[in-house]
Order: C-alpha cells, then sequence, then structure tokens
C-alpha cells in the first residue's frame, strides 16, 4: 500500500521479536540472579541473627548457671557457718549480751551468790529442814539467775521481731530511692526503736574497725539468733556475691517477715486455750498447798518436818516441773 513490500515487513516483525526475546531472556536471567542473591543474602543475614541471638541465650543461661552455682555455694557455706557457730549454744555470758545486759560475769557471779544465801536462809526459817535449804540454795545459785537472763533475752528477742520488718522496709525504699546501704543502716541505728537501733549501731562500728558489711551483717545473728536476722545477713551475703537487684529482695524479706509475724500471732492465739489450762494445771497444787496450811498448818508441815514428808514433796517437785517441761513442749511451736 504504501511501496513496501510484505516479506521486508515480515521479516522486520521478526527480527524485532527476536530481538525483543533476546534482551529478555538476557534481563531475566539477570532479574533472577539478582533475586537470588538478594535471597541468598537475606537467608546469610537471618543465619547470622539466629546465630547471635542463639549465642546469646546460650550466653544469658550460662550466667544465669554460673549466678545460680555461685549462689547455691554461698548458701551452703553460710549454713555451714551458721550450723558451726550457733549462737544459741552458747553459755551464760553470751546470753547475757544477747539480752542487752552490760554486767560482766563477776557481778553475775556476785548476784547469783547473794540469791542464793538469800533463798536458802529464807528456806531455812519457814522449814528448817536442810534438805530443803540446799535445794532452795542450788535454785538460788543456778536456777533463779539463769531465768531471770532467759526472761530478759527472750523479752528482748520478741521487741526485736515487732520492729525488724519495718526497719528492712526503711532500708529497701533508701536503697530504690538511690541511697547506699550503709546510709540507709544509719538511719535505722539513729532513728529505730529499741533494740534494733542498737544492733544496727554495733554493724557501723564494727564496719568503722575495717570489717567488710557483709560480715558485720553476719555478726547480728550471733547478738540476735533469730531467723529473721539470719535471713537478712544472707540475703545481703548473696547480693555482695552474686549480684542483683537488692531492693526486690530486701522488698521480698520485708513480706516474708510479715507472714511469719501474722503465722506466729495465729499460732500464740491458737494455742493460748491450751496456755491457759497448763498454767491452771501448775499452779493448782501450789495453791492448794497454801490453802491447806492457811486452814490446818500442821497437816500441811508434815512434808517439811519429816523425811517421809521431804521425800513426797522432792518427788512431787520433780514430776511436776516434768510436767510443766512436757506441756511446755507442747504448747510451743518453732518454725
Amino acid at each position: 500500500m504504501f511501496g513496501i513490500d510484505s516479506n521486508v515487513l515480515l521479516m522486520t516483525a521478526l527480527m524485532a521479536m527476536a530481538g525483543g526475546a533476546l534482551i529478555w531472556a538476557i534481563l531475566f536471567n539477570q532479574i533472577s540472579n539478582d533475586r537470588k542473591k538478594e535471597q541468598r543474602v537475606k537467608t546469610i543475614k537471618q543465619n547470622d541473627g539466629d546465630r547471635s541471638s542463639r549465642l546469646a541465650a546460650e550466653s544469658r543461661i550460662a550466667e544465669a548457671q554460673k549466678r545460680r552455682q555461685s549462689t547455691q555455694a554461698s548458701l551452703k557455706e553460710l549454713e555451714e557457718q551458721t550450723k558451726a557457730k550457733n549462737p544459741n549454744k552458747r553459755g551464760i555470758k553470751d546470753q547475757m549480751r544477747q539480752a542487752g545486759m552490760t554486767a560482766n560475769m563477776k557481778t553475775f557471779i556476785i548476784y547469783s551468790i547473794i540469791t542464793a544465801i538469800v533463798t536458802s536462809i529464807i528456806a531455812f526459817v519457814l522449814s528448817g529442814n536442810l534438805i530443803l535449804t540446799a535445794a532452795m540454795l542450788f535454785i538460788g545459785g543456778f536456777g533463779l539467775p539463769r531465768w531471770y537472763v532467759g526472761r530478759r533475752r527472750t523479752k528482748r528477742m520478741n521487741a526485736f521481731l515487732e520492729e525488724f520488718p519495718n526497719a528492712v522496709d526503711v532500708i529497701t525504699r533508701g536503697i530504690k530511692a538511690g541511697l547506699p546501704l550503709n546510709d540507709t543502716i544509719g538511719i535505722i541505728a539513729t532513728e529505730a526503736k529499741e533494740p534494733v537501733r542498737t544492733e544496727f549501731k554495733k554493724i557501723l562500728e564494727t564496719q568503722k574497725m575495717g570489717v567488710p558489711m557483709t560480715e558485720a551483717i553476719q555478726k547480728l545473728y550471733k547478738n540476735v539468733p533469730l531467723t529473721e536476722a539470719n535471713f537478712f545477713g544472707i540475703v545481703i551475703a548473696i547480693q555482695q556475691s552474686a549480684g542483683g537487684n537488692l531492693s526486690e529482695a530486701l522488698g521480698n524479706l520485708s513480706t516474708v517477715l510479715r507472714d511469719r509475724k501474722k503465722m506466729k500471732a495465729k499460732i500464740q492465739s491458737m494455742s493460748s486455750e491450751a496456755k491457759a489450762s497448763a498454767g491452771i494445771i501448775g499452779v493448782l497444787p501450789p495453791a492448794v498447798m497454801i490453802l491447806i496450811y492457811l486452814s490446818t498448818p500442821d497437816y500441811i508441815m508434815l512434808l517439811f518436818t519429816t523425811t517421809t514428808g521431804n521425800l513426797i514433796l522432792i518427788g512431787a517437785l520433780i514430776w511436776m516441773g516434768i510436767g510443766i517441761m512436757v506441756m511446755k513442749q507442747m504448747i510451743n511451736f518453732d518454725f
């Protein structure tokens, strides 16, 4: 139509299609190679990321295991030290220190001798019996002074338990606020109630002498032989050796201390009836003896003036003591 041969047009079209196909084949291979390369790079990066994350996870697991082993070793060491140095198995001198008494052994011995002499004189004047006088001499010299120290010690331990959870809370809040442990202990040593204030003041004084803080806090258990004080020393020792969040650990310790306090109060309320019954049973024989003495003194004085009566009285005292100790063990709960 335009003077161009159809064969030429056909050949031109075929050549154009062949060229386009060749160009497409070359470009397709290039695009395919680029895509494969990108996929390969992406796979390598993913594998590297997985490997690094796996290595990081393994590192965290190894670190956690190492910290756990260190914590277990510290707990075992502290447990062995506690068993080897049990403050409850100390002599009268340590018990006097735990009771907060400032008297020395010389003063204690003098007061024991005075008590023994006074009780034996009273027993001899009232009964005139040498066996009873010797028994009261022994009780006054060895029993009553140690009973007094034990009572003072128990009262002081109970007062410490009342205030100690509050002191741990103050330390926890101070550490959360950014204060160092020494400063928080200083706050307790100046503002807490007795005997917590005195015991924490001893910690600061021990540290000023060059003793590390961990050892100074562990000495608290020697002066206050309570499980709660031992818990506090263990928490500080583990934190110093293995690291960790001290405020969180002390917060958990405060919760445990308050739960133990509630449990102790619940046990005391549940055992109050048994204690009242034990008190009535223990007081009844001496009360009956006093009433009989007031009504018919000649009848009851046979226990003090005759040998048979003395033996009966000694046997009764022994059995009464055994019964009181058994009842005390039945109504006392250690946890």
